[in-house]
């Protein structure tokens, strides 16, 4: 095979491979020869049919099979011999015109991975931030956890809705004497002085009997959700249909009890737990940044161009899909079109962000074991029903992608972890508000795209940078990391179970981990009050 180097810019490369006619032919006689034992044909004994006969009957089948074979050969080949470290799979093209017989001429094109000096992970400095679980937070989760095990019995008949009562009610909502969307509904609960409705509504509600009729005027307010109603006064049209007693569950040893603890002490403990898993991600997304923007200040390389488009169109499909919810759809697309050259410059980021993680961790001696990777696999296997688990299980080991896919997000958190242990760590106390304000603060920063040892570099990331507030495309991307580095403290750690056989404290437990995120970070607006469509 003769080989001519065409192309050497950059990180590009092209060659031409000339692979001879006689060397294609030879592979067809070994084939022949290989399968002629197994041909039958009329008037032949079994492996006797003619080799001859044999390449007439499958030749062109055989040519095909020894051409293909030779030039996956003949590239293999070639990466090897120049030490080619291929970013996206080589485009392979056959001259046009060739017929069998003559000697096969091939186009390679590729793009080559950087060559990256191996990095100093010496010198690493980073604050660890760190949220004491108060006596509060424990308080306020468990009685989450009491409102949701609230049988609300109902009052009789008779009762006057009071504060703190529930009242359940069907409703119709006009603005200007006209229905708008959303605006009707049966069977609401509505706690009276909750504050979960509009300005006015719950208000209304007291002294109210079950069976009742009555007219709620409100005005929608000014930073109403719907453009169409903000400011706007309406009426809702609403019928009683019970009326509940909204006290919520003492929080003692037998309340304890019943969720199948050994005891309050013991529910208070699980619930701090909880909260601490929480905190601790919050943290570990902090320091993973600081990292993050370490490494990229320090590494300066360039990268495979097709590798930044392949990211870059991942991060631009998401955007678009999300700015395709917006209100004003055409707008939003608008905006982030503006912005468009800002995400391309994220997807290098990621890019030589991933590529330095995987040096890191190659050089260093990060892997995955096989034991984690078979415990991977079988997490994954699980989302399947129970008859495709096994098909999904040799999916994922005969296809390296697929294996390489369920890796890099382990293997990056090992390297993450690997630095974390060389770094010089300083603590420093703070609350879970300025936590969360430190990094909504770092809202630009990215999820690298590991490529681990083995990663054949087409992994299926999502995008992370998050735009400002107001752009809720880049706030759902942001959301949705799914693989690379942590960027959002949405994505936290399993929490810790109680036995299995205490199933009600399993739920409590999950809801006390579950309920904090819900509280918006420090710097973020207030939530605007519902309509009583929030809760039909």
């Amino acid at each position: 095979m003769q080989t001519v180097e065409t192309l050497n810019e950059g990180l590009k490369r092209a060659y031409t491979l000339t692979i001879p006619a006689k060397d294609i032919d030879a592979r067809v006689d070994a084939e022949v020869a290989n399968i002629a034992p197994q041909v039958r044909m009329p008037g032949f004994r079994p492996g006797k049919v003619p080799a001859n006969l044999v390449r007439k009957m499958h030749g062109e089948r055989l040519q095909a099979d020894a051409l293909n074979n030779s030039i996956q050969e003949g590239v293999q080949k070639l990466l090897a011999d120049n030490k080619l470290r291929p970013a996206m799979q080589p485009a392979i093209e056959l001259k046009e015109g060739f017929e069998f017989g003559q000697d096969a001429e091939i186009k390679v094109e590729l793009e080559v991975l950087p060559v990256i000096e191996t990095p100093s992970v010496e010198g690493l400095k980073l604050e660890r931030l760190t949220v004491e679980v108060s006596d509060e937070a424990v308080d306020e989760a468990a009685g989450r956890i009491a409102a949701q095990q609230n049988a609300y019995e109902e009052y009789a008949d008779s009762h006057k809705a009071k504060q703190g009562d529930v009242v359940v009610l069907d409703f119709a909502g006009k603005v200007d004497g006209v229905a708008f969307d959303g605006g009707t509904g049966e069977g609401m609960k509505v706690e009276i002085g909750s504050g979960n409705l509009i300005p006015g509504f719950e208000e209304q509600l007291i002294g109210a009997k079950k069976g009742d009729e009555k007219v709620v005027n409100v005005t929608f307010p000014e930073d109403y959700g719907v453009e169409t109603l903000k400011g706007q006064p309406a009426t809702f049209d609403i019928k009683v249909t019970a009326i509940l007693d909204g006290s919520k569950p003492k929080l003692d040893e037998e309340f304890a009890k019943s969720l199948g603890l050994e005891g309050l002490e013991q529910l208070r403990e699980l619930l701090k737990g909880q909260i601490e898993q929480e905190h601790n991600g919050l943290t570990r997304t902090h320091m993973k940044r600081k990292l993050l923007d370490q490494l990229a200040a320090a590494h300066d390389f360039d990268v495979p161009p097709s590798m930044v488009e392949a990211e870059f169109q991942q991060i631009w499909a998401q955007l678009e899909h999300e700015a395709g919810h917006e209100e004003n759809k055409d707008a939003a697309l608008a905006e982030l079109e503006a912005e468009k050259e800002d995400y391309r410059a994220i997807a290098v980021r990621r890019v030589r962000l991933g590529l330095l993680l995987s040096e890191i961790g190659q050089a260093n001696g990060v892997e995955v074991s096989g034991q984690e990777m078979q415990r991977l696999v079988m997490q994954a296997a699980q989302q399947y029903r129970p008859q495709d688990r096994e098909r999904f299980v040799q999916y994922v080991q005969n296809d390296p992608m697929a294996a390489a896919q369920l890796r890099a997000p382990l293997y990056e958190d090992k390297v993450v972890d690997f630095l974390f242990d060389k770094a010089e760590i300083t603590d420093r106390a703070v609350s879970k508000e300025d936590l969360e304000a430190a990094i909504e603060a770092e809202d630009g920063d990215v999820k690298p795209h590991v490529h681990g040892p083995d990663c054949n570099h087409d992994h299926d990331d999502k995008p992370a940078k998050k735009a400002p507030a107001k752009k809720a495309a880049a706030k759902a991307a942001d959301a949705d990391a799914d693989g690379a580095v942590e960027d959002a403290p949405a994505k936290k750690p399993a929490a810790k179970k109680a036995p299995a056989k205490k199933a009600a404290a399993e739920d409590a437990a999950d809801e006390a981990e579950a309920a904090p995120a819900k509280k918006p970070a420090a710097k973020k607006a207030p939530a605007k009050k519902a309509a009583p469509k929030a809760e039909g």
